[in-house]
């Protein structure tokens, strides 16, 4: 009986997962290129008329496309970096007691598992203007309260919401990258008269480089794409002050009723999702060239 080379035998591994990503994803995908080059609406879903590129150029002159974007990216890159802080922050000074009782890790990790429309909600009651208690009790106890869902202070209202919810995961990782660093390690630094700040500054974050670049990264990807809790909680926000890109493609589609634009917005983030990615891995690729040459 021959030995199936092991190139085949990787390209006939590979044969599930494209057959599933060409049945189940390349009509949806054919769909929304048709949709994104069209004028259409749910009135004409059956049969859009062509129109080329006038829907990308109708998104990319809209204001409140760029304003939407600029909400993201802030809200995105500012949550993903404190909840990182925070995360390891913890994950360090919390790592002794965690390690004596493993079951502590399971309340750390309660407000993960709320779902966040539903943190929304909760905090949509909780912090209402006249039916929240949370204003009712300041008000009583200083005289005044902010409007924490206004538009001067709804931005810093979700990022607060949102780092309290998703910390839990950055702390998490941190904690298993944290307690997977040998102790001998430690043990020769401590021999060497290595104080504890220089051996986190010097070792210990050196060896969590990789798991810190991923959790900014996977924490800014959700904070970017934001929909559920800020949905919930303030929608659009006044004057459009909380619309993030999900948002504003949410409110194209479903109440403009533009599918064109929406379909047009939701390709344009696809494809610069898929240039950063791709520049990421030429930069890492130019590294590890370089790595190897010197």
């Amino acid at each position: 009986m021959r030995t199936i080379p092991q190139q085949r035998e990787g390209r006939l591994l590979l044969v599930p997962l494209v057959t599933f990503l060409l049945v189940f994803l390349s009509f949806p995908a054919l769909v929304d290129i048709v949709y994104a080059l069209s004028d259409v609406t749910f009135q004409t879903m059956r049969a859009p008329e062509l129109v080329g590129l006038r829907n990308f150029g109708t998104v990319l002159a809209d204001p409140e496309f760029w304003s939407a974007c600029w909400f993201s990216l802030r809200f995105g890159g500012l949550t993903a970096f404190i909840e990182c802080a925070l995360g390891l922050a913890l994950a360090i000074f919390l790592s002794p007691i965690v390690c004596r009782y493993g079951w502590t890790i399971a309340i750390l990790m309660l407000p993960m598992m709320v779902a966040p429309s539903m943190v929304g909600l909760m905090y949509r009651l909780v912090l209402h203007e006249f039916a929240g208690p949370l204003p009712y009790y300041l008000t009583l106890w200083s005289g005044t309260s902010p409007a924490f869902l206004d538009a001067g202070h709804a931005f810093w209202t979700l990022v607060v919401v949102e780092v309290l919810q998703w910390t839990p995961f950055a702390f998490l990782l941190f904690h298993v990258a944290y307690i997977s660093i040998s102790s001998e390690i430690r043990e020769a630094a401590a021999m060497d008269k290595a104080g504890a700040w220089r051996i986190l500054w010097r070792i210990e974050l050196p060896m969590m480089k990789a798991t810190i670049a991923i959790a900014l990264g996977i924490r800014f990807i959700d904070g970017f794409r934001v929909f559920d809790n800020v949905f919930t909680l303030t929608g659009a926000g006044a004057g459009g002050s909380t619309t993030s890109l999900s948002i504003y493609i949410y409110q194209s589609f479903f109440k403009g009723g533009q599918i064109g634009q929406a379909v047009a917005a939701s390709a344009l983030l696809f494809f610069t999702s898929l240039i950063v990615l791709y520049a990421g891995g030429m930069l890492k690729s130019y590294r590890e060239r370089r790595r190897v040459a010197a």
